[in-house]
């Protein structure tokens, strides 16, 4: 059967398996799993400039290859594959230094606390991971650091190779025609769902008791006690709670403005009053200003939602449903206009597929809530309001809209448009990217370890 991913040696890259947006390498599945137990005698296998591999990167990441196997048969070559994979990864890298490519400190906080955020939902809590792997989450991030610097260095130059290539409906025509026909993949049941989302409304109530505390925290840090003991204890940051409410520097315009507005007010070391942005309400401490940067420390409280707040929500998306199901408005103007979801709202409303971005969902592989939601769903239907968590914590309610089900069948050009075109189109990027690969493999310095010179990546960079 045709893969829909480019596997050639420079191709690997892009398909990302082995530098996956979790966490690889150190911590090859926070979040997944626990690290591999097995000790493993490290050192280098391969420089590529200034660009190291280790062993246990390696290892590291056969051991996640040989979990995900199952017991079943791993390729002779696997090792050689990613190393292959690393060592073209530490090409780009090596050279986006030379191509001046860099991603803003901010930029790499940023992802990180996203996905220190994510993890910590998952496991239950902080305390939960942070026992998990018997280590602060401020070591965690730490050690994650420079593999997510590293990743996002990555996506800039495939941006700058690759980022402008698109292809024409005849390309991906062609791109169909090329595929013998006995080896056309054939897919399983295949959903398309909307939602339109709204958060649980904070009443009075919860906002008053937030700021009431935070007035508390701030006359205790007045009266001496210290900011970073208490953000600890009480910031519900997940992001900065544990570094004492420290967020580092920021240029103008990348906090939200409520947030930048207040802290740019205040002297080095002062406190700000009580501050009320998206994320709930902040105390803030200006650390110091560097040029156009500025560093804070924070503490963030979210006001917590009661049964009445998400029913007032419950009570919009159902004005909203009764206008959708009178065609009134359609699904997608509704959820442009209405869904508090940014990730869905723009899309209308339709949920992406994490795999090739395409709206197309697998129902053997559909999030469990979703499932038995719309399990016995007519094409069209729209569920009542739901109750709903976000990744990032915040109680909403939503609606769901099944917008269409096709069963099982042989990809072709009418149901499968979106996946064949997303196909191609990454065909083509690799396309790209091999050229790019072929005019630089030879400008870098090449040194792989005796154990590993059979592997192909000599005649894939040499």
């Amino acid at each position: 059967m045709i893969q829909f991913l480019h596997t050639s040696a420079r191709g690997v890259l892009l398909s990302a398996a082995l530098l996956a947006a979790s966490v690889t390498a150190s911590y090859a599945q926070l979040g997944v799993g626990r690290p591999v137990g097995r000790q493993i005698l490290d050192g280098i296998v391969a420089k590529v400039d200034n660009q190291i591999v280790l062993r246990s990167d390696v290892e590291a990441l056969y051991a996640q290859e040989e979990a995900r196997a199952e017991g079943k048969p791993l390729p002779p070559n696997l090792r050689c594959q990613i190393l292959q994979s690393l060592a073209l990864n530490k090409l780009m890298l090596a050279k986006a230094e030379t191509d001046s490519v860099v991603v803003e400190d901010s930029r790499v906080k940023s992802e990180l606390d996203r996905r220190m955020a994510y993890f910590i939902q998952q496991i239950g809590s902080e305390k939960k991971l942070e026992e998990y792997y018997n280590k602060p989450v401020k070591q965690l991030k730490e050690e994650l650091r420079v593999q997510v610097k590293e990743q996002l260095v990555q996506q800039e130059m495939q941006e700058k190779i690759a980022g402008k290539v698109s292809v024409t409906p005849r390309e991906v025509r062609q791109f169909f025609n090329r595929i013998p026909k006995d080896s056309l993949p054939y897919y399983s049941t295949e959903v398309e769902v909307g939602q339109i989302i709204r958060f649980a409304k904070t009443n009075t109530k919860a906002k008053q008791a937030a700021q009431a505390k935070l007035n508390e925290l701030r006359a205790r840090i007045q009266g001496g006690e210290d900011f970073a003991t208490l953000a600890k204890q009480f910031s519900q940051d997940p992001g900065s709670a544990a570094e004492g409410g420290y967020l580092g520097f920021f240029k103008r315009r990348e906090l939200v403005p409520e947030y930048e507005a207040a802290a740019l007010r205040l002297e080095p070391g002062q406190l700000s009053p009580i501050v009320e942005s998206p994320f709930g309400f902040h105390l803030i401490q200006l650390i110091e200003r560097k040029g156009d940067s500025f560093s804070t420390r924070h503490i963030l409280l979210k006001p917590e939602t009661g049964a009445a707040d998400a029913n007032e929500a419950a009570q919009e998306l159902t004005k909203l449903r009764r206008r959708i199901l009178s065609d009134s408005i359609s699904f997608a103007k509704a959820a442009k206009d209405n869904s508090e979801d940014k990730l869905t709202s723009g899309n209308g409303g339709l949920i992406a597929n994490r795999q090739d971005g395409s709206s197309y969902l697998p129902l053997d592989k559909l999030d469990p809530a979703i499932f038995f939601a719309i399990d016995t769903m007519k094409v069209g239907s729209i569920t009542p309001p739901m109750p709903y968590r976000t990744d990032d914590g915040k109680d909403a309610m939503r609606i769901l809209w099944l917008k269409s089900n096709t069963p099982p069948h042989q990809a072709n050009l009418n149901d499968d448009y979106q996946k064949l075109a997303a196909a191609a189109l990454n065909e083509k990027k690799n396309k790209a990217l091999d050229e790019w690969f072929a005019a630089n493999r030879n400008t870098v310095y090449l040194e792989v370890d005796p154990q590993y010179a059979d592997c192909q990546v000599l005649n894939s960079i040499n």
